[in-house]
């Protein structure tokens, strides 16, 4: 066996899986405690399978979008909080995946789980599925909180990706506690530089993002 070969081929494998574009960083090198769960690198999402350009389960951001959240972890902390991350930079080639699921009428397989009173032919007006996504620029994320003692998120009045008003930061027809949990991540993201879209309480972008007008397409791996 050609050892010398052998060794090239895999330090070229390392380099190359650990490169990112100047500016973007993996955020477990700047929170190392931080819980990344990315939907959108399995099944359990509302396309029903893994999505174009997540390759693995590892969060990458702009650096300055790192640097933010690890101050809401830190301040979380302090209270037994923790947060759970699920999804970050996005791969344009997955938003492109998003609109060719979205315009095929007939794949609903998971519609009751994610979307069961919206008509899928309405998600691009109803704003839940866009041509381009504030994650391409990498300083947009989607997460929520966990009990640092459980290990439990929070219960915030529907899932992750739920498609309704339901999801809406200011919808009421939740409970006084789930009410509570959402100005929790509200109020501690908003005082570390976060904007929030209002029909999705899990997501958030950095304001002065360093990228606001470039949409990346590099794989997450």
């Amino acid at each position: 066996m050609n050892f010398k070969y052998l060794y090239l081929v895999l330090l070229t494998s390392v380099c190359s899986f650990a490169q990112l574009p100047d500016g973007f960083v993996y955020v477990k090198d700047i929170i190392p405690d931080i819980h990344v769960e990315l939907r959108y690198n399995t099944g359990n999402n509302f396309v029903g399978k893994p999505v174009d350009g997540y390759k693995s389960n590892r969060l990458i951001l702009t650096k300055q979008a790192a640097e933010a959240l690890r101050l809401v972890q830190e301040e979380l902390e302090d209270k037994n909080l923790c947060l759970k991350v699920y999804d970050g930079y996005r791969p344009q080639q997955g938003v492109n995946h998003f609109m060719r699921w979205a315009r095929d009428l007939n794949d609903t397989i998971n519609k009751t789980i994610f979307y069961p009173e919206v008509k899928k032919r309405t998600l691009f007006k109803a704003g839940y599925i866009a041509t381009k996504s504030g994650h391409s620029r990498g300083s947009t994320v989607d997460l929520t909180i966990m009990d640092g003692n459980t290990g439990e998120v929070l219960d915030m009045g529907s899932p992750f990706d739920f498609f309704g008003e339901a999801s809406w930061v200011n919808h009421s027809q939740i409970s006084k506690e789930q009410k509570e949990n959402r100005q929790i991540l509200q109020k501690v993201m908003l005082k570390h530089g976060f904007r929030n879209y209002f029909k999705e309480w899990w997501h958030f972008t950095l304001r002065w993002e360093p990228f606001p007008k470039t949409y990346f397409d590099f794989p997450v791996e």
